[in-house]
């Protein structure tokens, strides 16, 4: 029987510092995924969630190398970069891409990649509007389900 990635049944942030770092150069994409982000991680019972805004995505990678440093368990990062008449899109998608990758990697902190990348604004909008689609709230479970995996196998290797 398999089991649906998308379930949040067995997922809970209790216990855990989750930080929610948002890109707002596209504010009202991004302020649709932090509401849904922030919406989770209450639903999910998170006591200690830090949110914090930044200038665009190029910038997620400094502050979420912050924030893990500043002892979060795992960092949400959101927002939307749409495709314009120049290549700036794939610079800055790939840079964030890259250095949130390179964060998590080196600091072993989960850090989920909430950030849309869509030729349409229309695309972002539909994927941040509010109800199950919106792909802060995937992100922040994501967030939450990498940190319990992480914290499961580290409970396991000093048994």
């Amino acid at each position: 029987m398999r089991t649906d990635p998308n379930s949040t049944k067995d997922v809970s942030a209790a216990g855990l510092r989750i930080a929610v770092a948002t890109a707002m150069f596209n504010e009202s994409i991004a302020s649709g995924l932090k509401t849904a982000a922030i919406q989770f991680l209450n639903d999910h019972d998170a006591k200690d969630v830090v949110a914090v805004d930044v200038p665009g995505a190029f910038e997620l990678p400094i502050v979420a190398q912050a924030l893990v440093r500043s002892g979060c368990d795992a960092v949400v990062c959101l927002g939307a970069v749409i495709k314009g008449d120049t290549d700036h899109y794939e610079h800055v998608a790939n840079r964030a891409s890259e250095g949130l990758m390179r964060v998590q990697l080196e600091t072993g902190v989960p850090i989920s990649f909430g950030i849309l990348t869509v030729i349409d604004y229309d695309h972002a909008l539909e994927r941040s509007k509010p109800g199950p689609e919106n792909a802060g709230a995937h992100a922040a479970a994501a967030a939450v389900r990498t940190a319990q995996i992480l914290a499961g196998l580290r409970d396991t290797s000093t048994t």
